[in-house]
């Protein structure tokens, strides 16, 4: 190695000496009053010393202003390289970056939002590999499926550009709108495990809402059910005072507002009113006026009404 790389590990006197012109090349460099004390030298080469000087500014506690002097061979005079502020070794320093596609979390877009997908997926598999393309024989093969249309060609009403465009009888294509699945790519078995994973321990068997309903989503008359493999295991729920409401829910989860948990109590009938009908009860017309005792006395009975 060379002498011109080695690094000196004694740091040269009058550039360790250069404090202030260090400080008022930091202090230049930096915010009025936020340059702090000396905090010590590093040797970083011949007669070329770096000074630390505490950083006092908000925000960047444990950061520090490094200024970087030197001076040339058989020279006395000491100037200045460079002023930077970096981190200590007790900096507070932003995370580490992590790529969008790690960042993103549940919940995360809005609408107006894309979310690429990537070409390797592994909760997406093809829809249709090409391995099921029937032989040039089979009734259902592009040969058949031309003369077919042939046929339906000279029969069909209307003018071609009324007609709606659809994939042509006997593909692949047609089988998998009939059936459908005609989809660039499906869920894998993977990506049905990760679901499956993530809505049961939202809304499994082992949440505390479940473990103190009374009964199961399976026999609750609000769960939706779900098609394919999935139904087996969880369903939609449909109960608007739920908290998993229009949420996937397993078929183990429950709440308090299953269906058969309770029966609404009727409310209490009022007694039908009595009416005495062998009494008059008077009821002055006019409030404070006072008519006397009906006629005939205070026990209604009847009397002779004279005239005016």
């Amino acid at each position: 190695m060379s002498a011109a790389t080695t690094r000196s590990r004694t740091p040269d006197r009058l550039c360790a000496e250069a404090v202030d012109l260090a400080r008022s090349a930091a202090e230049e460099a930096a915010a009025p009053g936020v340059v702090g004390e000396h905090e010590g030298t590093v040797s970083e080469g011949d007669r070329v010393v770096t000074h630390f000087f505490a950083c006092k500014e908000l925000g960047y506690r444990g950061w520090r202003w490094a200024v970087t002097v030197a001076r040339a061979s058989r020279a006395k005079v000491v100037t200045v390289n460079e002023a930077v502020l970096l981190p200590g070794p007790d900096a507070v320093l932003a995370p580490e970056w992590v790529p969008w596609s790690e960042r993103l979390r549940p919940g995360d877009m809005g609408p107006g939002d894309l979310l690429p997908t990537d070409a390797e997926d592994l909760r997406l598999e093809p829809g249709w590999t090409g391995e099921d393309e029937p032989p040039p024989n089979s009734i259902v093969s592009h040969e058949m499926a031309d003369l077919v249309e042939a046929e339906d060609a000279e029969v069909t009403a209307g003018p071609p550009a009324e007609l709606a465009v659809a994939p042509p009888r006997g593909s692949i294509a047609s089988v998998a709108d009939e059936l459908g699945l005609r989809r660039a790519r499906v869920l894998s078995r993977y990506g049905l495990h990760t679901a499956a994973d993530r809505w049961e321990e939202e809304f499994g068997p082992k949440t505390p809402m479940a473990q103190a309903a009374p009964a199961t989503c399976v026999s609750c008359g609000f769960l939706a059910r779900l098609g394919g493999s999935l139904g087996q295991a969880f369903g939609v729920c449909a109960n608007e005072f739920s908290p998993a409401d229009g949420r996937v829910v397993s078929l183990a989860y429950g709440c308090g507002g299953h269906s058969e948990a309770a029966v609404m109590p009727r409310p209490p009938q009022p007694a039908p009113p009595v009416i005495d009908e062998n009494r008059v009860d008077p009821f002055p017309l006019r409030p404070g006026v006072d008519f006397g005792p009906p006629p005939g006395g205070e026990d209604g009975s009847s009397a002779e009404l004279g005239h005016a």
